[in-house]
């Protein structure tokens, strides 16, 4: 069977992702499986997935602002964002106010925000957020407070599969996928 990333999905899910022109993604637990690893130098050390990664690299293709946002501070989260020439804000402690600024530098509207997030210090972004997705993983205060969960878990597909999702709403898989031979 076809890949087809809408199917099984409830129609206003796909209207709010039609309507997504910025995608903000929290970095532990989301991005990332959530667990941090230490050298014996104290050194932080985080595995990102790459299907994520060209997931956001396909979305700005696409036309749409790509951001990553996460409370901690973190030289990983830093790298893989100027990896993927994406915008990290780091050390955040009201994410909401981090997309309020971004949505105002962009022209954008909160209802026009797709954001993924997996715990408490997200909650305040999600519940602004036009389209609010958590991870497989996420604890459940933050499940059952969001519009979508993915199959996925954070830092194995899960951003993929809203990427994906966001394409396919906006039809818009087929031209940014077309360099690849698809």
């Amino acid at each position: 069977m076809p890949y087809a990333p809408l199917q099984r999905l409830p129609a206003d899910l796909v209207a709010r992702a039609a309507a997504v022109r910025l995608a903000c993604f929290d970095v532990d637990g989301t991005l990332t499986d959530g667990r941090l690893h230490y050298d014996h130098a104290g050194n932080e050390s985080k595995a990102f997935f790459v299907q994520d990664g060209l997931g956001l690299k396909l979305l700005q293709r696409a036309g749409i602002e790509v951001a990553m946002i996460t409370a901690r501070a973190s030289l990983s989260a830093e790298q893989r964002g100027r990896d993927l020439g994406i915008e990290v804000q780091i050390g955040v402690g009201d994410k909401a106010v981090a997309v309020r600024e971004l949505c105002a530098r962009h022209g954008i509207e909160p209802s026009q925000v797709a954001f993924m997030g997996d715990d408490l210090p997200d909650l305040p972004a999600l519940l602004i957020a036009g389209l609010a997705v958590a991870p497989a993983n996420a604890h459940p205060w933050i499940a059952e407070r969001v519009h979508w969960i993915t199959t996925a878990r954070g830092g194995a597909g899960a951003a993929r599969e809203l990427c994906d999702v966001l394409l396919a709403a906006q039809d818009k898989t087929a031209s940014v996928i077309a360099g690849y031979g698809a």
